[in-house]
C-alpha cells in the first residue's frame, strides 16, 4: 500500500483519486511515500526517508524547500493552470475595484447615519467616481496558464492588451488571442500600459522587480494589480510611489502591514484561489501527478527535477535513477544494469539543470537489488525499480 500524508485539507474529490485499494491516507502517517499541501511550510520539516515526491495542491512552491528535495531525490510537483480561472476571475475583479473605487464607496455607505441617506449618497458618491477599463491598456506580465486567461478575458472587455513572456510556452501561445500585443520588454509595458498585473513566479530574477527604479519609468497614475506573489513588490517604493501620486491604485492578495488603512490599496487574504471548484481541480491534479510517479515512475509538472515520461511496457521491470546531470553517468548505470543480467527495451531521460532523471525498461533477469546497486553508483542520488 502506498502511503500520502495530507498536510493540509485536501479536497475529498481529489483524494478520491487515488485507488483505496493500493493507497491509504491522513494526517498522522509516520512513514509516508509521498506528501500532498497546500499552503504548510515544509521548510522546517524533517522529511522521513520514505519520501519520494511532494505535491503542492497549487501553483507556488514558496513554502517547499525545493532544493533540498532534489538533493535527497524527492520530485516535487505543482498543478499549474488548475486553479488559473478562479484567479483569473478575482484579477478581472481587481482591475474593476482599481479603477471605481467600489471598496471605498461600499465603505462610506455602510457609515451613512443621517435618515435622509439618498440625498447624502447623491451628495458624496462624487468622490468615488473612477475611469472606465474599456479601451485603457493593460500590461499582462507573465503569460502562464492565468496570464493568458487574464489577457484574453480583458481583451474581451474592451481594453488594449500588451502582454510579455520570455519564457512563453507553446501551449501558452495556442492559448492567446491573436488580438494581444507582444511586448518585447518590460520596459515597453511600463512605459505605455495604464493598469499592469503580475502573472509570474518570485524568484531571484523577479523579486523585487517593481521598485523606484522600474515605478519611475510607468505612466503617471498607473494602477497595478498583484495576485502572483507579495515579494515581486518592493512595498516601501510601492508606497513612496502611491504616496507622490504616481501609482493611482494598488490591488493585492498580500497585503503588508504598512498598506493597511491607506486608500489607494485595496488588499484581499489570499483569496485568488479560494473557490471550491480550484481546490478540487488542484487536487484532483496533484493526486494524478502522485500516482503516476509511484506506479510507473513519470514525471510531469515538477518543478525540481525534469518531466520524464514512457509508457509501460506490460511484463517488463522498470528502474526509475535521479542523478546528477553529468557526463558518462548513463553508460556507468547501463553497465550495471547489463551486470546483473538486465536487458534494457527501452529507455528516456532528460535533464533539469544539474539533476536528470533516466527511465529503464527491463527484461530477462532483474535482480532484487538493483536499486542498492544504482544506489552505490557515485552521481545517482536514489534509484528505485517498479
Amino acid at each position: 500500500m502506498y502511503q500520502i500524508l495530507t498536510l493540509n485539507k485536501i479536497s475529498p474529490i481529489g483524494l478520491e483519486k487515488f485507488d483505496r485499494s493500493k493507497y491509504v491516507w491522513g494526517e498522522e502517517i509516520a512513514a509516508p511515500d509521498a506528501v500532498m499541501v497546500r499552503s504548510a511550510s515544509m521548510h522546517d520539516m524533517d522529511l522521513p526517508g520514505s519520501v519520494l515526491a511532494v505535491a503542492r495542491a497549487g501553483a507556488g512552491v514558496n513554502n517547499i524547500p525545493l532544493d533540498a528535495c532534489a538533493q535527497k531525490g524527492i520530485v516535487v510537483f505543482n498543478t499549474p493552470g488548475a486553479n488559473a480561472n478562479a484567479v483569473k476571475e478575482m484579477v478581472i475583479l481587481g482591475l474593476m475595484m482599481a479603477s471605481r473605487k467600489v471598496a471605498a464607496g461600499m465603505k462610506w455607505v455602510q457609515g451613512l447615519q443621517d435618515p435622509d441617506i439618498q440625498k447624502q449618497i447623491e451628495k458624496g458618491k462624487g468622490a468615488f467616481t473612477g475611469p472606465e477599463i474599456m479601451g485603457k491598456k493593460l500590461g499582462v506580465v507573465g503569460l502562464g496558464a492565468i496570464g493568458v486567461k487574464v489577457a484574453n478575458a480583458a481583451l474581451a472587455l474592451g481594453m488594449t492588451v500588451y502582454g510579455y513572456d520570455p519564457y512563453l510556452s507553446v501551449e501558452a501561445a495556442w492559448s492567446m488571442s491573436s488580438g494581444i500585443r507582444r511586448a518585447a520588454t518590460l520596459a515597453e509595458i511600463y512605459e505605455n500600459c495604464d493598469y499592469i498585473t503580475l502573472h509570474l513566479p518570485c524568484n531571484g530574477e523577479t523579486k523585487g522587480m517593481i521598485n523606484a527604479s522600474s515605478l519611475a519609468t510607468m505612466k503617471q497614475g498607473v494602477r497595478l494589480i498583484n495576485f502572483a506573489r507579495g515579494e515581486l513588490v518592493v512595498t516601501a517604493d510601492l508606497m513612496a510611489a502611491i504616496g507622490s501620486h504616481k501609482v493611482s491604485a494598488y490591488v493585492t492578495d498580500f497585503p503588508a502591514e504598512e498598506m493597511l488603512g491607506v486608500e489607494a490599496v485595496v488588499a484581499f487574504p489570499h483569496l485568488g484561489a479560494s473557490t471550491p471548484e480550484s481546490e478540487d481541480n488542484c487536487a484532483v491534479m496533484a493526486a494524478g501527478e502522485l500516482s503516476a510517479y509511484l506506479e510507473t515512475g513519470n514525471i510531469t509538472n515538477s518543478v525540481n527535477l525534469p518531466s520524464v515520461s514512457l509508457p509501460r511496457t506490460p511484463g517488463m521491470r522498470r528502474a526509475c535513477v535521479i542523478h546528477l546531470n553529468v557526463s558518462g553517468l548513463i553508460n556507468r548505470i547501463t553497465s550495471v544494469i547489463s551486470a546483473g543480467g538486465g536487458n534494457i527495451e527501452n529507455m528516456i531521460s532528460g535533464s533539469r539543470k544539474e539533476y536528470a532523471y533516466t527511465i529503464f525498461d527491463l527484461s530477462g533477469n532483474v535482480p532484487a537489488d538493483l536499486a542498492e546497486k544504482l544506489d552505490a553508483v557515485p552521481d545517482v542520488i536514489r534509484s528505485r525499480v517498479i
